[in-house]
């Protein structure tokens, strides 16, 4: 099998695995450390939904962890994609229907206010271009079974992503302090997590850079009202069908969702 053919079957797997079940790591068809054909495999697939109708509404980044990282052989962050239909309202509910194996996490999200441009941004500029930060929570999956992935794997499955929760409450970045601020994750009223704004990538705002800046070497700036998930910022929690979740993150809020059945 030519090169271009194993990538497309590794995007047909992942894809077909979102209606079924969980699928064997891609190894035979994408190397462990493979950049440049894991984010081809996920851009195969977005191209696949955007024809489809869906719409982006932003990005998400991951592995902003230095334990992932070295977890994984990486020595960087990655991205995925955030679709419309990504999303769940706070207080919502989860269709654990449209999920396999999902997780939580509690993450500072940040609304862009215009265009990224295409010159490179850096931690003194990227505020001019962010509207405000709100709580949120990721739920990701892995369509990997029993998640065990490489960097290839998650990369290619668009950052083993599945859905995301934005808090109500808008906070401009002036207000602010997202490096020392706390995060306390809680299940059914169980503190399940905890973490702060400097687990991720030693700052919220050094992920947004990292990430305005490869989009832009790819000519792909993010736009006006986009959505960034700028990364975990206390260990991730299995939940479960009847589970009840609850992020509040210092100086941001609460953000909350609920698990159908």
């Amino acid at each position: 099998m030519q090169r271009n053919e194993q990538l497309v079957e590794a995007a047909r797997r992942l894809r077909e695995a979102y209606s079924g079940d969980a699928i064997a790591p891609l190894r035979e068809l994408i190397a462990p450390d493979d950049l440049e054909g894991s984010y081809a495999v996920q851009a195969l697939n977005r191209d696949h939904w955007l024809s489809a109708g869906r719409r982006i509404v932003g990005r998400k980044i991951g592995l902003t962890a230095k334990a992932v990282q070295t977890q994984l052989g990486v020595s960087q962050p990655d991205f995925g994609i955030l679709f419309d239909d990504m999303k769940i309202a706070d207080g919502g509910t989860l269709d654990m229907t449209r999920v396999i194996q999902p997780k939580a996490e509690a993450e500072v999200a940040l609304i862009l206010s215009r265009d990224l441009p295409t010159d490179p941004l850096t931690f003194e500029t990227i505020g001019d271009y962010i509207a405000y930060a709100v709580p949120a929570i990721e739920i990701v999956d892995s369509r990997i079974a029993d998640w065990k992935i490489t960097f290839a794997d998650t990369v290619a499955d668009n950052g083993s992503s599945a859905m995301f929760v934005l808090g109500a409450e808008r906070k401009p970045l002036g207000d602010l302090d997202l490096w020392s601020c706390g995060m306390v994750l809680e299940i059914n009223d169980k503190i399940v997590s905890l973490g702060a704004g400097a687990a991720c990538l030693g700052h919220p705002l050094k992920a947004a850079v990292w990430l305005a800046n490869t989009l832009a070497r790819q000519n792909e700036p993010m736009r006006a009202g986009d959505i960034v998930l700028t990364g975990a910022l206390g260990p991730m929690v299995d939940i479960q069908a009847g589970d009840r979740v609850r992020a509040t993150i210092g100086g941001l809020g609460s953000v909350s969702f609920n698990v159908n059945g």
